[in-house]
């Protein structure tokens, strides 16, 4: 197939390049330029924020294009209609933030949505996201538009420094703060499972909403950081904290202390982010590695680059100050 990635030099798109040219596909990649182009694809540059930004895109024709932006909606809307008559699918790389608040009990496909516009600008991330997707649905109809809602998305090249943090905080050693319960269940997927799963839809030309995670329950707190210690063969302690004295300490679930969601006390935050119905992604052929490939091989990733992984700098940092951890821990 002749694929068209709208970014594909970081994380998320860069896994949806790896995987399409590991399958044959010809691949072009139209981004700004400011990250280095993967090799064996085509490139084109230009910024889609600017005017005229979209001249590399007036000529073309591809099968498929797939564009994870994640802002204004506007962007998405004039990248869809310049190729809705050259491309034959719209692949947008969505969020399950798109679903509105409160969690409703089964947070499958049809849960109600934000509302949203797509000739929206400055709008919050959940609405951008919608926004987006409303305007590849604009250009494209239904049928020819695949919506790829994300949930938690770990694995190599991670640029939002969720595992990466926990990674780098375990590999320091010493006593680290591991929040509990223990048992609390985790729900994401790897990047690689998505591009794999995201391309075989594309090229099955699949349309409509997919929730795109691991099943529930597909790993836990303690897995994972049991993991990250051993990976990183370190000699940290993992001290295991209930929950009410990390929030009495201002300690913000899912950004201070990153992936965890304590089920009781911030139950539909839980149930937002871990709360996700994905039977229909998987009897389309989603498969998800076990956690600890995951783990292991963001660790080796991150070894391969100097141990430290870069963050966007448009996403807020996460982690918590090493002063509250040392309070919260006694020391």
């Amino acid at each position: 197939m002749r694929l068209l990635i709208l970014g594909g030099t970081e994380f998320a798109g860069r896994a949806v390049v790896d995987a399409a040219l590991a399958h044959g596909w010809e691949v072009t990649v139209f981004h700004r330029g400011r990250h280095q182009a993967p090799p064996g694809v085509r490139e084109l540059l230009g910024d889609r924020t600017e005017p005229n930004g979209l001249a590399a895109l007036a000529e073309g024709t591809w099968d498929a294009v797939v564009d994870t932006w994640s802002a204004a909606p506007t962007v998405v809307r004039d990248s869809a209609r310049l190729l809705a008559d050259r491309v034959g699918r719209y692949v947008y790389v969505s969020s399950c933030s798109v679903y509105a608040w409160p969690p409703v009990a089964v947070r499958d496909e049809s849960a109600p949505l934000v509302v949203a516009t797509p000739d929206a600008v400055d709008v919050p991330y959940e609405q951008a996201k919608r926004g987006g997707e409303l305007a590849a649905l604009d250009a494209f109809g239904a049928d020819r538009t695949l919506l790829v809602r994300l949930g938690l998305l770990l694995g190599p090249r991670e640029n939002v420094g969720r595992l990466p943090w926990w990674l780098e905080r375990i590999a320091r050693g010493g006593p680290v703060l591991a929040p509990g319960p223990r048992e609390t269940p985790l729900q994401f997927i790897d990047v690689r499972d998505f591009a794999e799963w995201t391309l075989s839809a594309a090229a099955a030309g699949l349309g409509g909403a997919y929730n795109l995670l691991s099943p529930p329950a597909h790993s836990t707190m303690e897995e994972l950081l049991t993991e990250c210690v051993r990976v990183t063969g370190s000699t940290a302690e993992l001290r295991w904290t209930d929950p009410a004295p990390i929030l009495a300490a201002g300690v913000v679930p899912w950004s201070g202390l990153p992936i965890w969601v304590p089920q009781s006390e911030a139950a539909e935050l839980h149930r937002a982010v871990y709360g996700l119905e994905v039977a229909k992604a998987l009897d389309t052929g989603l498969t998800c590695r076990p956690a600890v490939e995951t783990v292991a091989d963001t660790w080796s990733w991150m070894q391969s680059i100097g141990g430290s992984a870069p963050l966007r700098p448009d996403r807020p940092g996460v982690g918590i100050d090493p002063s509250v951890e040392a309070e919260l821990l006694g020391m």
